[in-house]
C-alpha cells in the first residue's frame, strides 16, 4: 500500500520515528515535490513546534498521547474552510491577504486534539468553485500521477500532497464534489459524510445551505473511519446529528448504475470498474439490483442548479464589502448571478433540494446502497477549467461532464465514498462510488474496505517518513 497515517502513527508510538523527524521529513519532501503546486502556504517553524510539542507529550503524559488517534502525524489543513489558528486562509483569491486566523474552528479544534500537527495551507481554486485548483494566484495544482493533469478540485491541493506522500492524510472540504473529485484524480479515498456529522461551528461560514461538509482525503479506508470517527458527532448545528447505523455483514442489496445519461456519458473503462466491484460484492452474497439512469435524471439535473444557486448567491453576500474587481473574472461572474437570482427563484430552487433528498430515500426504499462511476474520463490536462473568461453556465457544464453524479450526495445529504478500483491503460486510477442512507458510514466504509481489500490500487509514492 505504501503507507497511510495509521502506519506512520504506529512507527511514532512505539518510537522508530519522533514526530519532529516525521515533520522534518514532511517538509523536506514537500520541498521536494514544490513544482507539483499542492501546497499554497507553509510554515515549517509551526509545524515543528506541534511535533515537538507531540514528542514532549509523549514522554511525559504518555496516555494522554496515546489517546490521540493521530498523534504527532503531519498534516495539511485545506486553503479553503477551517479555519485553522495561525493559518492564513485566502480561499485561492486575492481579495484576502495572508494574515493568520486568530481562532480555531470547532473542526479544527477536533484536528489538534486528535494529535495532527499542520505545518501549511493546500492550494485551491478560487473560493472553491472548480474541479481544479489553478488559482491565478497559483500555484498551479498537478496531480503527482501525471503532472500534465489536474489533481482535480476544489480540495486538489490536499489530494496532491496525500499522493505524494508529503503528508498521510490532509483536511478537505466538499460542496459540490470537492473531496470526492480530487480523491478520485489522485488514487485515494474520499467520503462526504452525512449532512451535520461533522462540525461547522462556530460561524457555520462554510455551510451553504447544508450542501458543504468537511474531513479529509486519505490513503487507506481505514484512515478514513478513524478520523470521521474522531471529528464526528456533537455538531451542535441546525441539523441533529446523524444516528450512526451498525455494521450489518449480512446480504446488502446493491443497486448498480452504469448510466450517467446521453448528455454526460461515462468512458467504459470507467464503467467496467463500477462492474467489477460489483461483480466482488455479488460473490460475497449480496445481491445486485440493476439502476437506470431515468432514477436519477431528474435528481442529478436539479443538483446541479442548486449547488449553482447556492454559491452564486454565497459569492455574492461574501465579497460584497471587498474590492470585487481583483477577483478572477469567473467568479465575478458567479457574483453577478448571485445577485440577480430573485428570491423566490432561489426560494423553488431549496425546495427542490428538499425534494432531491426525498427522491434519493426513495431509491433506498428499494436498495441498500448505490455503487455509481465518480468520474466520466481519466483526469483532464491542466487548463480544462480556465477562470479567466465570465460564462458561468460553461464553467457548470464542463464540470458536470466529468463528475456528473458528484452534486447528488451535497443536496441531498446522503454520505458518498469514492476509492480506486483498477487503474486505466494510462496507469490512472479507476474510481468508483458508493453511496448510503444518511448515518450510514459504519457500513458504507466496511464495504469500501472489502473493495479495497481486493488490492487494485496501489499508491506510487510512500509516505514521508515511512520507508518505501
Amino acid at each position: 500500500m505504501q503507507g497511510d497515517a495509521t502506519e506512520l502513527v504506529a512507527a511514532i508510538r512505539h518510537g522508530s520515528l519522533s514526530a519532529a523527524e516525521a515533520m522534518q521529513i514532511s517538509l523536506e519532501t514537500a520541498a521536494r515535490h514544490e513544482p507539483l503546486g499542492a501546497i499554497a502556504y507553509l510554515d515549517g517553524a509551526m509545524g515543528l513546534v506541534a511535533a515537538q510539542g507531540c514528542d514532549r507529550e509523549r514522554r511525559s503524559a504518555p496516555e494522554r498521547f496515546s489517546a490521540r488517534p493521530f498523534a504527532g502525524v503531519p498534516t495539511l489543513a485545506k486553503d479553503l474552510g477551517g479555519p485553522f489558528r495561525g493559518l492564513p486562509v485566502t480561499a485561492g483569491s486575492r481579495l484576502f491577504e495572508r494574515k493568520g486566523g486568530d481562532a480555531d474552528s470547532d473542526l479544527a479544534s477536533r484536528f489538534r486534539d486528535a494529535g495532527f500537527c499542520l505545518f501549511g495551507l493546500t492550494t485551491s481554486p478560487e473560493f472553491g468553485l472548480s474541479l481544479a485548483s489553478e488559482p491565478a494566484i497559483g500555484p498551479v495544482c498537478r496531480n503527482p500521477l501525471d503532472p500534465t493533469r489536474t489533481a482535480g478540485g476544489s480540495s486538489g491541493g490536499a489530494a496532491a500532497a496525500v499522493a505524494a506522500g508529503i503528508v498521510a492524510i490532509a483536511h478537505a472540504t466538499d460542496a459540490g464534489g470537492s473531496i470526492r473529485v480530487p480523491a478520485a484524480c489522485c488514487g485515494l479515498v474520499g467520503m462526504k459524510p452525512t449532512r451535520g456529522a461533522i462540525p461547522g461551528g462556530p460561524s457555520f461560514g462554510n455551510h451553504l445551505a447544508g450542501i458543504a461538509s468537511e474531513l479529509a482525503v486519505c490513503r487507506s479506508v481505514r484512515d478514513t473511519a478513524l478520523i470521521f470517527d474522531r471529528l464526528s458527532g456533537n455538531a451542535r448545528g441546525p441539523v441533529p446529528d446523524p444516528s450512526p447505523a451498525d455494521v450489518d455483514t449480512g446480504r446488502l442489496r446493491i443497486g448498480l448504475l452504469t448510466d450517467t445519461g446521453p448528455a454526460h456519458p461515462t468512458e467504459g473503462d470507467r464503467l467496467a470498474a463500477v462492474t467489477d466491484a460489483a461483480r466482488v460484492l455479488e460473490k460475497d452474497g449480496h445481491a445486485i439490483v440493476p439502476l437506470a439512469w431515468a432514477d436519477f435524471e431528474w435528481s442529478a439535473a436539479a443538483s446541479g442548479r442548486a449547488f449553482a444557486d447556492i454559491v452564486s448567491v454565497n459569492l455574492a453576500a461574501l465579497i460584497e464589502a471587498l474590492e470585487e474587481s481583483r477577483a478572477e473574472p469567473l467568479t465575478q461572474a458567479f457574483a453577478r448571478r448571485g445577485r440577480a437570482l430573485a428570491a423566490i427563484a432561489l426560494w423553488k430552487t431549496l425546495n427542490d433540494a428538499v425534494l432531491v433528498s426525498h427522491a434519493v430515500w426513495g431509491l433506498f426504499d428499494t436498495v441498500d446502497c448505490i455503487l455509481m462511476p465518480m468520474l466520466a474520463s481519466a483526469p483532464l490536462p491542466i487548463g480544462s477549467f480556465p477562470s479567466d473568461h465570465a460564462d458561468t453556465d460553461l464553467h457548470l457544464e464542463r464540470m458536470t461532464a466529468f463528475a456528473p453524479l458528484a452534486c447528488l450526495a451535497n443536496v441531498s445529504g446522503f454520505p458518498a465514498l469514492t476509492l480506486p478500483f483498477g487503474q486505466d491503460q494510462h496507469a490512472m486510477p479507476l474510481p468508483v462510488q458508493l453511496m448510503m442512507p444518511m448515518g450510514h458510514e459504519p457500513r458504507l466504509l466496511s464495504l469500501a474496505a472489502r473493495l479495497e481489500a481486493e488490492g487494485r490500487w496501489q499508491h506510487r509514492f510512500p509516505v514521508a517518513g515511512l520507508p518505501s
